[in-house]
């Protein structure tokens, strides 16, 4: 048997690699060569080339036939196009953007996505709302075009905020720097209550590797994936800290000023949630965790410090990634405004059961004139 993996240089790569080998696959990997992982087998076939395009996609295709296609990097529509008639069996790797009200909550009422959001949610309809949600959708219309017209059997993943070894953009690296750096106090957007669904490598491979061992009951559907285990903005940076030895002060910012900790919400998006429904993945193919968070977050942790202490520029596009200069701004104004607040006259009201509880039988009221 013979599997083709699209990319298998990110987090999940080696994951989904392996796995096929283990299933007993001759795997070949199709990317564009500029980084190789140590973690691929030596025996893995190489197809350097950009799979992005059909003038160098289909010279590498002709003549070849794969039992079983994960695309999981590339122009994933011109990759489904360039597969027909290559394989009976494709498995794509997207992810949530081409969710309404992912990049403008206001689309929705109420105002974000829903909580938690099903396969099934309303979708981006135009490239007005959102442009790479739009992008997104169409490739998942084209995917299961394909499908539902017998090219092949499809099946779809939405990945949400990848984390773990070879993690691309490396988030987690924004937390370890202000450990390292020993700053005590960091600025969340609106005190980083936002439930963000994200996804340990090991896991999220796995639960595409359910899709291969499962093809009919995985036929013609779209995925939503993550950890079990959601958690917020404020639980990620403190369980980095922790792993870390450190303790942060979560300082809120209101999310419209909190332009040093953009970063820490998937592509700049807004604080409200984004949880992902797991009922379908966890029901039709049975997916559970392979690694917890509270394991996934301190080996993604140690991964970083010894293979990434300085995160190797992946941030170089940015001219200051971490701004602590206007970071130290907006939190020099949440200190004085927090001790302003403190000197406010206030007295907590003491909380009582609404429902009455009478201390003698007969009374008409209870002795709180309930």
């Amino acid at each position: 048997m013979k599997a083709l993996v699209v990319g298998g240089t990110g987090p999940t790569g080696p994951y989904l690699v392996n796995g096929l080998i283990a299933r007993g696959y001759e795997v070949a990997m199709m990317h564009r060569g500029t980084h190789e992982l140590d973690e691929n087998p030596p025996e893995v076939e190489h197809i350097h080339t950009d799979p992005h395009f059909r003038e160098t996609i289909d010279p590498f295709l002709e003549g070849r036939k794969f039992d079983i296609v994960i695309a999981t990097y590339g122009r994933i529509r011109v990759i489904a196009e360039a597969l027909i008639g290559i394989t009976p069996r494709l498995i794509t790797i997207g992810g949530p953007p081409s969710y309404r009200g992912m990049f403008n909550p206001q689309d929705n009422f109420p105002p974000g996505m829903p909580i938690p959001t099903p396969e099934n949610a309303q979708r981006i309809e135009s490239s007005e709302e959102a442009s790479f949600g739009w992008l997104i959708r169409q490739t998942e219309d084209t995917v299961l075009g394909f499908h539902h017209a017998g090219h092949y059997n499809a099946s779809l993943f939405r990945y949400p905020m990848v984390y773990g070894p070879n993690s691309i953009g490396s988030m987690e690296w924004l937390i370890m720097k202000r450990v390292q750096d020993k700053r005590r106090q960091i600025a969340l957007p609106d005190f980083g209550l936002s439930v963000v669904s994200r996804g340990y490598a090991e896991n999220m491979a796995h639960a595409v590797l359910l899709a291969v061992d499962n093809p009919d009951a995985s036929a013609g559907k779209i995925y939503n994936c993550a950890d079990e285990q959601a958690i917020t903005v404020a639980h990620w940076a403190q369980m980095i800290a922790r792993a870390m030895d450190w303790e942060f002060e979560i300082c809120g910012i209101p999310d419209a000023y909190a332009h040093t900790s953009r970063d820490f919400l998937p592509l700049d998006t807004s604080t409200h949630h984004q949880l992902m429904d797991l009922y379908n993945i966890k029901n039709d193919l049975g997916y559970r965790d392979i690694v917890p968070v509270q394991k996934a977050v301190p080996l993604t942790v140690e991964w970083m410090l010894k293979h990434r202490p300085d995160n190797e520029g992946r941030f170089s596009h940015k001219a200051d990634p971490l701004n602590y200069a206007l970071e130290d701004q907006l939190l020099a104004i949440y200190n004085e405004a927090k001790e302003k607040m403190a000197k406010l006259p206030f007295r907590r009201k003491e909380v009582h059961h609404p429902y009455p509880h009478p201390k003698a039988p007969g009374l008409a009221r209870d002795h709180r004139n309930r």
